[in-house]
């Protein structure tokens, strides 16, 4: 396959978060919660960050969107566009080039109509028409629009959440766990949506916990583990273990269900407890003294390793 560079769309490098919290007697303690994590989403695709629970996923959606809490510090380089993304420029673009479909349906606003806040930033008639359109192909009733959050059932609020991603023209859409709650059908419409978007020359940067789905859609795979990223692969590699670059993306593959639902002993490392060098070096198979020391990011057959042992 080729490895032709496009235009990048987001671009994150070796992005690391930090918490700031106070333990007893007022000792102040800095959390690693996300290091040295990589992602790109090229003009075009669509990106699925997978791992466990735990991982870091929905930090990174928070990081991008300029979301994080105030006790939280965060370094490395944001680009969107192939230009800086700081927080005063997310700020500004927030809802019109980029798009958020937040995980939690707390994000609507409990005092407002639904349909008011999907239009929010599209009035008058053409406003309408499409909320009504995107109400329509995602099955909620036309009087829907005029609920308000706490009418509306979980898999609606996630719904009316993905409308308000789709209403405007943003280049970058961060669905954020975007279809719990859904059944099949809608699932699978939210999924061929983010496709046509991203065929139109847009990014994706869908973050799920559903392998399958997310190999029905996606171009790449990040995989997430313990705060950073241990192997983005093209979709296609996920059709055969051996393409697969890291023992954990591998364990990932034989625990999806047609492949025997397999699992590893051990779990994810929390972040007080962090081993030396590979993070995943406790649980692996392959695991040597070596992998104690420093674990580069390497490129491989078009996609992203950090590991020794590839």
């Amino acid at each position: 396959m080729s490895c032709q560079d496009k235009f990048h769309i987001l671009e994150i490098r070796d992005l690391s978060i930090t918490f700031r919290q106070y333990s007893r007697f007022m000792k102040r303690e800095e959390l690693p919660v996300i290091a040295k994590l990589n992602v790109t989403v090229h003009e075009g695709e669509i990106v699925a960050v997978v791992g466990a629970s735990g991982s870091g996923k929905s930090l990174l959606a928070h990081g991008i969107m300029g979301l994080l809490p105030s006790n939280a510090r965060m370094e490395g380089e944001l680009l969107f566009m192939e230009e800086p993304l700081t927080l005063e420029r997310v700020r500004k673009i927030r809802g019109k080039e980029i798009a958020f479909v937040p995980q939690g349906v707390t994000y609507l606003d409990p005092l407002m109509k639904v349909g008011a806040q999907v239009r929010e930033r599209r009035s008058g008639p053409e406003g309408r028409a499409r909320q009504e359109a995107l109400f329509s192909a995602y099955g909620l009733p036309a009087e829907t629009a005029e609920k308000y959050p706490f009418e509306c059932s979980g898999g609606m609020s996630r719904r009316i959440l993905l409308s308000t991603a789709l209403m405007e023209n943003p280049r970058l859409i961060v669905a954020d766990e975007p279809t719990p709650g859904m059944d099949l059908e809608q699932a699978k419409k939210a999924m061929e949506d983010f496709r046509r978007f991203a065929d139109e020359g847009n990014g994706v940067l869908l973050i799920t916990h559903d392998v399958p789905m997310a190999l029905s859609v996606a171009d790449r795979i990040a995989v997430f583990y313990a705060g950073t990223t241990v192997e983005e692969a093209p979709a296609g590699d996920f059709a055969d273990e051996s393409l697969l670059r890291h023992p954990y993306t591998r364990a990932l593959w034989r625990a999806m269900p047609q492949n025997g639902f397999q699992t590893i002993p051990g779990t994810q490392p929390y972040v007080k407890n962090m081993p030396e060098g590979c993070v995943f070096g406790p649980r692996c198979p392959e695991f040597t003294e070596a992998c104690r020391g420093e674990i580069p990011l390497r490129t491989i057959r078009c996609g992203t390793v950090r590991c020794i042992r590839c």
